[in-house]
Formats: structure tokens, C-alpha cells, sequence
């Protein structure tokens, strides 16, 4: 949900590159990051590599150890599932409460973006498009501390989710009219559930991905010394 914020800061883009790393398998499980190399490839101080840490941390992907540095957390399989699960079910929360507090023109305004997405021709269109529907939603929510969450939790695959995962495409039009139907009912909690089994689908759409990449395989390092070994991150 990359519009729920305006223009991404120097952290936010660290953190970005960082979960890029894990995410074509360059930081395995067990790996120490170096803040250094980070900021080198990517032209920054050590400041927003250190808030980039800080979210990652936040989003259970890393752990900083007192004296020893900053390592990559175990990524699993259920990693992938629990992000989507925490993502699916808080969005879900902020369909009912947009359906409550913006009322029928909220329901109209979503519908008529996902005429859009439906009608969408290209990745970069229904990307857009998706965007829109969500951050639709968490305005409707009108819930600050609602959209904080979701920021924290909507960046896990980097780049154009919909470009990178097959299926991901069908599963979310299929999921948003599931959506915009149940709203046109009067069925918030049906609504809030088809945007949860969207987001189940989703994640099982990025397992299957990553299991065919040999991804997972790759996160267990090969000797305990590997587990231990700083991996130098460049350009």
C-alpha cells in the first residue's frame, strides 16, 4: 500500500532495499547486516539505515543484539502467512469502521474505484488502482493509529507486489468485489472477511513463489560459522 504515505523518506527507502536483500535470498536467516554497506550502496548515512533497522525491527524481520549488531530473524514459510494474516484481519477492521463512519458515500466511492481496478490493463494500472481501494478504506476508517498499523505491516514483498507474484492479480479482484458487494449488502463483517480470505490467498500466492525459487531452502544457512559471518551488501 505504498499510498499511505505521500512520498517514501530515506528510512522507509533503506528499509526497501533491505527487505529487497532478504527477499531475493542476498540476506539469508542468521545473517548480520552491515548498517554500513547499506548506507554505501544506497548513498545515505547511517541515520535512516539505522530508522530503517528500527521498522524492520518493528515488523519482526530483524533483531538487534546489544554489542553484537543487527540480524536477519528465521523467515519461513508462516512468516509470509502471519504478515498477511495480521495485514488481512487490520484492514479488515478498517472496512467496518469506514462502512460505520463514512457511510453510503464511502460504499459508492469504493465501488467506483473498483470499476477501475476491474477495468485495469496493465500491472502498473491496477497497481494504481489497488492502492486506491485500499487507502480509500483506511481514510474511511478515519483512524489514525489504524493507518499507523498499516503502514507497518503493508511492505513485506518489495517492488510491484502484482508484477512479482502470479495469481496475485485475480485473487485481489476477485477479493475486492467480494468486498464491495458485501458493503452494497449492508455486511460490513462479510466484507471484513473476504478482505481477510483475500489476503490468506495472497500469502499462499507468495509461498508458492518463494518454495519455487528454492527460497526457503536458502534461508537455512549452511554451517554454524555461516550463520555467524557478516555478509557484505553492495551495489
Amino acid at each position: 500500500m505504498s499510498a499511505l504515505w505521500d512520498r517514501p523518506s530515506s528510512g522507509q527507502r533503506a528499509a526497501l532495499y533491505i527487505r529487497s536483500l532478504i527477499f531475493e535470498g542476498t540476506l539469508r536467516s542468521g545473517d548480520r547486516i552491515s548498517q554500513d554497506d547499506i548506507g554505501d550502496a544506497l548513498g545515505f548515512s547511517r541515520l535512516p539505515v539505522r530508522e530503517a533497522i528500527i521498522a524492520l525491527e518493528h515488523e519482526g524481520l530483524v533483531t538487534s543484539e546489544p554489542h553484537r549488531g543487527v540480524f536477519i530473524n528465521p523467515i519461513t514459510a508462516d512468516t509470509f502467512r502471519d504478515q498477511y494474516e495480521l495485514f488481512g484481519s487490520t484492514l479488515g477492521i478498517a472496512i467496518r469502521l469506514a462502512a460505520t463512519r463514512s457511510g453510503l458515500a464511502f460504499v459508492d466511492q469504493l465501488a467506483a474505484i473498483n470499476d477501475d481496478l476491474q477495468a485495469a490493463t496493465d500491472v502498473d494500472e491496477f497497481d494504481a488502482a489497488n492502492d486506491a481501494f485500499n487507502s480509500l478504506i483506511v481514510e474511511g476508517a478515519r483512524s489514525p493509529r489504524l493507518r499507523a498499523v498499516l503502514r507497518v505491516l503493508s511492505g513485506i514483498v518489495p517492488g510491484n507486489y502484482f508484477e512479482e507474484v502470479p495469481g496475485g492479480i485475480a485473487i485481489q479482484a476477485t477479493g475486492a468485489t467480494a468486498v464491495v458487494e458485501a458493503l452494497r449488502e449492508h455486511d460490513a463483517d462479510a466484507a471484513s472477511a473476504a478482505c481477510l480470505h483475500t489476503m490468506r490467498a495472497q500469502a499462499e500466492a507468495v509461498v508458492a513463489l518463494l518454495s519455487s525459487r528454492g527460497f526457503f531452502e536458502r534461508q537455512q544457512p549452511a554451517t554454524a560459522e555461516a550463520a555467524n559471518t557478516e555478509r557484505v551488501v553492495r551495489r
